[in-house]
């Protein structure tokens, strides 16, 4: 049996360089001036195109019967389209490529974690195991990429992000691709999901809880500013998130399979509602940073099985394009709409409001959950004897 050690590399040096951008993406753009409306809109760019482009990448991966292969040139892609984000200045010429090259980033990372969940299910290995490595990149890198940031210069950022990307293509260079499926993948096939009542409700619980989660990346910085932390204890509440994340996904070996993957599911959006009610009352920032603890359980348990359960909704042939279909909704739309009405509530009230808003869109996850399985999965999955 081919080992997936190479896969778990790409994953730990493909996760460090989203860290890279992600983090200090907002402080290249503010050293060039640019204004917060623009950086604002730049932000929402990289999870709207996500929302076209990894649904596309997922359903091509699955025509043309390799993960691999499709990754690879999403990577290059992304190195060589981010040459040219990093030479313009202008908020005019860096909103279309910024647009383009993100429409290769983004679905790199979701395909790695469709790959990843693929090969765990053919060689009889954990996912979680494979996915950890990504969750250490991303927390490795969060802290090494302000040291060496400080030492370089923010606008050296490319060429920390490409050394990351380089690594991570070499990887994948060498990782196995999945055992293709031998059935035939057609477009049509794949629009039908778009019409598969139990695959669209499914969406829509996960809707409901991702949303909180994606205003928290968005705004949990500026709630511990509020709470009188400084940038440090913001470095330590990632840190701190992304570790115990890798610590769940480690462990998936021992409880994954204890439970339906919709009992982990409910369990996870009951666990986001109590965190966010959490955040509502700590007074400062050390109180956070002991709630942090909980992103690791909440994402780890969430993420993990509801990529689990995507699969369980979709045909065989068309594996990817249902995973990428559920991250594009779990990062993008999510993304876009949490940050977009996340600023909303910050202008009309404060950070408080927004995580009381929080807690009742992750109880509603809860009780959308609870209703899911009761009415719509069980229904039409009784017979099979699944639940």
């Amino acid at each position: 049996m081919q080992s997936t050690w190479k896969l778990k590399g790409m994953l730990f040096f493909f996760h460090a360089s989203m860290t890279i951008m992600i983090s200090y993406l907002p402080v290249y753009f503010q050293y060039l001036g640019l204004s917060g409306s623009e950086i604002g809109i730049l932000l929402a760019v990289g999870p709207a195109a996500a929302i076209i482009a990894q649904p596309f990448w997922g359903f091509m991966s699955d025509k043309w019967k390799t993960v691999k292969r499709v990754m690879l040139l999403c990577m290059s892609s992304a190195v060589v389209i981010g040459f040219v984000v990093f030479q313009m200045t202008a908020f005019l010429f860096i909103l279309p490529v910024l647009f383009i090259f993100f429409s290769f980033m983004s679905p790199s990372g979701a395909l790695g974690d469709s790959l990843a969940q693929k090969l765990s299910q053919q060689r009889g290995v954990s996912f979680g195991s494979i996915r950890m490595w990504g969750s250490l990149g991303f927390g490795s890198a969060s802290l090494a990429g302000g040291i060496i940031l400080t030492e370089i210069g923010i606008w050296n950022m490319y060429y920390v992000y490409a050394f990351f990307m380089l690594l991570a293509l070499t990887f994948t260079v060498f990782a196995p691709d999945s055992e293709p499926s031998k059935k035939p993948v057609k477009l049509s096939a794949a629009l039908k999901l778009l019409k598969k009542r139990q695959l669209l409700l499914f969406l829509a619980v996960i809707f409901s809880v991702s949303l909180t989660h994606r205003m928290n990346d968005s705004f949990i910085g500026l709630y511990i500013v509020e709470l009188g932390g400084n940038e440090t204890f913001i470095g330590l509440a990632w840190f701190i998130g992304v570790l115990t994340e890798a610590l769940v996904f480690a462990l998936s070996f021992y409880w994954a399979g204890r439970a339906h993957p919709l009992t982990f599911i409910s369990l996870a959006a009951l666990l986001y509602a109590l965190r966010w009610l959490l955040m509502i009352f700590v007074g400062d920032p050390v109180s956070l940073l002991f709630v942090q603890v909980l992103h690791g359980v909440t994402f780890g348990l969430f993420y993990l099985t509801a990529f689990q359960f995507v699969t369980k909704l979709v045909p065989e042939e068309l594996a990817s394009t249902g995973h990428l279909l559920f991250i594009s909704v779990f990062f993008g739309i999510s993304g876009v709409i949490g940050s977009a009405l996340g600023g909303f509530v910050m202008n009309a009230f404060d950070v408080n409001a927004l995580y009381i808003l929080m807690f009742f869109f992750a109880s509603g996850g809860f009780i959308g959950s609870l209703i899911y399985r009761k009415y719509i999965f069980k229904r039409n999955a009784a017979a099979a004897g699944s639940v």
